[in-house]
């Protein structure tokens, strides 16, 4: 029997491999996210669970020496050596365009025979539901041409000009929305990646990935003018937030104890270094946009509210949310805070000289048609542009129904595997 390791929230799809003792299987994320799943395999008899792939799911071992698995609607193919347990080689599509399984169940709606046919729906994500729209303090709607994605922790560049985005659908990607010229373009291709942040210049993403046998924060340059580069690795890490001269990164993870908030220096060695542990969950850092605060979302009280801290410290803490909040966002001029408390958008207007001092929440619209913040509501789903007077939301729509008119089958295709370049087999 397998167990769960921290971080995940379930084990799937089991198949024994040729030599009848290992299983291979899709370990699902916490909380049951399949955005964070990865296709692991496990010896009962020793104990032993490696991991072969970070971002992809519903993984099968076929005779010529692959392992087929579904990412983001595409059936994918990657050498693989049974006897040694190793992925060899870079992983390509199969089929794409393949249906998901109806309920998210982090399947794709395909299947094989052991005599070469390969059978499939056609059809895009299921989960393609979302617009972005933006929003006035009044609440006042007006549509952005992006096309419908599952837009998840969308966050603006500093000139507000572009938006980094995650786009969920299996394994989740970062793409770049250029708001001028209304492209959509993918960011990243590998992987599982996480949580964009933009440098203060607008030049790079920042952003949590797991890749391979590697997870960690990562940078890569918005232009894709260069590869992703490994800031630190770890296994929990969540980036959050830079300082106004981009030199220290604000993230939480949970190590030892409970989510707590760490820092990271951007330059030198890139050594992380704890900046605030209690016995209590702290996450989603924000730092002000002239550096010298640090918004945050703890539990201490009972429910997660927002506080404002100094930093570098030290210094005490202002409770700023009275009703439970998370998804906490400063007005890029340094004088509001915006949170979300469950359906309402909310704001707060406070004061840094001659010392910290917050005003009472005010009630700015009802966002209930808005996705709401993810992982309980910590961290913000929406951003705010460089004025401070329009939100960038995701609104949810209803999702079409598509009529399944048509099933693709593909005779030989464990030939057309053999030539990608097949391993040893058993």
């Amino acid at each position: 029997m397998t167990k769960l390791k921290e971080g995940e929230g379930g084990h799937r799809w089991p198949q024994f491999l040729p030599d009848g003792q290992t299983v291979l299987y899709t370990a699902v994320g916490a909380g049951g996210s399949y955005d964070d799943a990865h296709i692991v395999t496990y010896r009962p008899d020793t104990g032993e669970q490696r991991v072969l792939i970070r971002g992809g799911t519903y993984a099968r071992y076929v005779p010529t020496g692959h392992l087929v698995y579904y990412r983001a609607g595409t059936i994918m193919a990657v050498p693989f050596d049974p006897s040694g347990l190793e992925v060899r080689g870079t992983p390509s599509p199969v089929a794409e365009g393949v249906m998901p399984t109806a309920g998210n169940t982090g399947a794709g709606q395909f299947s094989f025979s052991s005599l070469g046919s390969l059978v499939y729906i056609p059809g895009g994500s299921q989960s393609d539901t979302a617009t972005l729209v933006w929003v006035d303090r009044k609440g006042v709607e007006q549509p952005i041409a992006a096309p419908p994605r599952s837009y998840f922790r969308p966050r603006l560049s500093p000139d507000g000009r572009r938006l980094a985005t995650e786009v969920v659908g299996g394994p989740t990607d970062l793409w770049i929305y250029d708001f001028s010229r209304e492209t959509l373009t993918r960011l990243t291709f590998e992987g599982n990646n996480l949580r964009p942040t933009w440098t203060p210049d607008g030049k790079r993403i920042v952003f949590d990935s797991t890749r391979g046998t590697t997870a960690g924060i990562y940078w890569k340059p918005a232009d894709n003018s260069g590869p992703e580069e490994l800031l630190t690795a770890s296994d929990s890490g969540n980036a959050q937030s830079l300082t106004p001269d981009g030199k220290v990164l604000a993230f939480h993870t949970n190590p030892n104890t409970q989510r707590d908030i760490w820092v990271l220096p951007m330059e030198g060695e890139h050594k992380p270094s704890v900046f605030l542990q209690t016995p209590f969950n702290e996450s989603a850092p924000m730092f002000s946009p002239d550096g010298r605060w640090m918004a945050y979302v703890s539990d201490e009280s009972g429910r997660s509210e927002i506080y404002v801290r100094p930093f570098p410290g030290p210094g005490g803490k202002w409770q700023i949310s009275t009703d439970g909040a998370g998804g906490a966002v400063w007005n890029p001029n340094g004088r509001e805070l915006f949170f979300r408390s469950g359906d309402r958008m909310m704001a707060v207007d406070v004061t840094t000289q001659p010392t910290f001092a917050a005003g009472k929440p005010r009630l700015l619209f009802e966002a209930r048609q808005y996705a709401p913040n993810p992982l309980g509501g910590q961290r913000p789903n929406y951003d705010v542009l460089p004025d401070g007077q329009r939100f960038l939301m995701i609104k949810q729509t209803e999702q079409q129904e598509t009529a399944l008119t048509q099933i693709h089958v593909v005779l030989n295709w464990l030939e057309e595997l053999n030539r990608r370049g097949p391993t040893t087999k058993q």
